[in-house]
Order: C-alpha cells, then structure tokens, then sequence
C-alpha cells in the first residue's frame, strides 16, 4: 500500500475488497444456481437473479468506483457525476430488486392458487425491466442538473477560464444534499422501506390465519406445515432487518450533513454506514439463497461436482435427484 495512503483509508479499502469478493462470488453462485437446477427456474427466482445481478454490480463496479472516489483524483466534473451516478444506479436497483421480492412473497401467501396465473414469466420480466427503468431515470437525475456544479462554479477562482471545472472527485463534492435527501431518500428509499414494513406485517398477519385454519382442519403433519410457515416468517423478518440497518444509517448521516452543516460526523462511523449498505449486497445470498432448501441442495452439488477435490465424478444419487426435481413449491 502507497505510503501517502492513511491507515484508516488502507482499513477501509480492504473492508470494501473484502466485502466486493464475497459479494460477486455469492452472487454468482446463485445465478448458477438456477441455471444448473431446472427446479428453481420459476418466476420468484426471476426475481432473486434480478438482484444477484444488482449485487454483482455493487460488488464489482460500485465499490471499485467507490475506492477510486476515496482516493480524490482530481477529474472534470462531469466524469465525476457519471461515477457517482452509476453508484446510484446500481443502488438502487438493488433497493428496487428488493422491494418486487416482498411483493412477490406477499402474492404468494395472498393468492396461492391463483399465483402461477397472475405472476407470469412475462409479468415478471415486464417488472425487472420497469425497476432497472426507474434506477435509471432516480440515478441520473443528477446529471440533468441537480448537482453541486453551480455551487462549485461559485467557489472557482475568478480568472479561471478552463472549459470544464476540474475538482477533487468525491461523492458528496458533485452530489447534492438536497437529492440525496429530499428525492433519494424520502421518495425512493424510505417509502420502500415503510411499504415493506406492511407488506411483511401484512404476510404475518394471512400467515397466522393459515396457521389457525390448517390447526382446525386436522392435517396430517402439522409439525411439517409449522416448519415450513415459521421458516418463511423468520426468512421475511431478517429481510426487512437487513434492509433497514443497511441503508438507513447512511441516510441519517445524509440527513445530519444537510439540516446541520456545523455538525461533525466522525470518519469511522461514515466508513461504517457505506459498509452496510455495500454489506447488504453480500449479505442477499445467504438470506434469499442459503434459507431455501433447494438453493442450499444447489450449492452442495455444484460445489461436489465442480470443486470438491476427487468427488466430481462421485456426486450423492440424492443430490443428483435433487437438481432433477420438478416441484415449484418454494419457501
């Protein structure tokens, strides 16, 4: 590491390859994971390779972008705006990709018979598409003018005469507070955010009408359905857990920088919020993948077959049956 480099800033470049590698590599394990078994090729899986592919892009353009800012390279602005919009982009479709799997489990608790009909292949395709429209447009509505330049072009020295304004790329130096938190936040953050909340509440509440149903209707193996029902809710809850203490604390501090320009926020607790946000596309395999069973099924053959040593030719007949399955249900 560059001698000129700050040990605090050497810590953080770290943390964010760290968390880049894992998040690329889970992410890609799932994508292959559907590819491989024809069994989680269904339209809810649509959905989760929606946002493996936002995570990927985090992993692999938003935190190298993100390093490279840290490093304040001296830029025209524009070409930093566009790094930093791509950042937003990227983001945010992963916020998005979240929000369309809490309303994709909410159709399958509200309408399980008629689900299949109304959740099609089309409908979910038509919806990816729509929330990687809408990253776009929130992403790049800085570069259509709400920005810092004008400010920026304040503070220039009178004499200059350069055609482009060179500054020290970093995020909040082209970035304005007042996107960030009026329209980032507010409109396309926590709204989400809030309707997730009674999205899920909402699940809990058909959940425990099922549970109440299927405990007077006498089943066969109610230990199995609890199972089952509890796994989905625990799934739901650490969803919205997840979502909630990885965005928020960068909009809180977002929300200090902007209704109190005098207050000072520590450096550590800023590389903590940019670590959770970024660490919430790491943390989506494990949550939409390692609790599905077959997803779980998935990763123990793939890694048998591909990179256990001497056992790539001597996979279990039971894991090979399991990628064969042509069941659809999904937990």
């Amino acid at each position: 590491m560059p001698q000129g480099i700050p040990v605090s800033q050497a810590i953080y470049i770290a943390i964010e390859v760290l968390i880049a590698v894992v998040s690329v590599l889970g992410n890609v394990l799932v994508i292959w994971a559907v590819t491989v078994n024809q069994a989680l090729r269904d339209t809810t899986f649509c959905f989760i390779v929606s946002l493996a592919v936002a995570d990927i892009a985090v992993g692999a353009l938003v935190i190298p972008l993100a390093i490279i800012i840290s490093f304040g390279l001296q830029t025209g602005f524009y070409s930093c705006l566009m790094v930093a919009c791509t950042c937003l982009i990227l983001t945010q479709s992963s916020i998005l990709a979240l929000l369309a799997i809490a309303v994709d489990r909410y159709l399958r608790v509200k309408i399980p018979t008629s689900y299949r009909s109304v959740v099609t292949a089309r409908r979910a395709v038509i919806a990816i598409a729509g929330c990687w429209a809408v990253s776009l447009v929130v992403g790049l509505t800085p570069m259509l003018g709400w920005n810092n330049l004008s400010q920026l072009r304040n503070n220039e020295e009178p004499n200059s005469s350069t055609p482009e304004l060179i500054i020290t790329c970093q995020f909040e130096n082209v970035i304005s507070m007042e996107y960030m938190v009026y329209f980032n936040f507010f409109v396309w953050v926590l709204p989400p955010l809030v309707f997730m909340l009674v999205i899920y509440l909402e699940v809990f509440n058909l959940i425990q009408k099922q549970l109440n149903k299927k405990v007077s209707s006498s089943s066969k193996d109610p230990h199995k359905y609890y199972g089952k029902e509890l796994k989905i809710a625990k799934s739901l809850a650490l969803i919205l857990l997840l979502f909630a203490l990885s965005w928020l604390p960068l909009h809180t501090l977002n929300c200090i920088t902007l209704f109190c320009p005098t207050c000072q926020t520590p450096m550590i607790i800023t590389y903590i919020a940019i670590f959770l946000t970024h660490g919430n596309s790491a943390m989506n395999p494990i949550v939409y993948a390692f609790r599905i069973e077959r997803f779980r099924n998935t990763f123990l053959y793939i890694w048998k077959k591909y990179f256990c040593c001497k056992s790539n030719r001597t996979i279990n007949t039971q894991q090979t049956t399991i990628i064969n399955l042509e069941s659809k249900n999904i937990v």
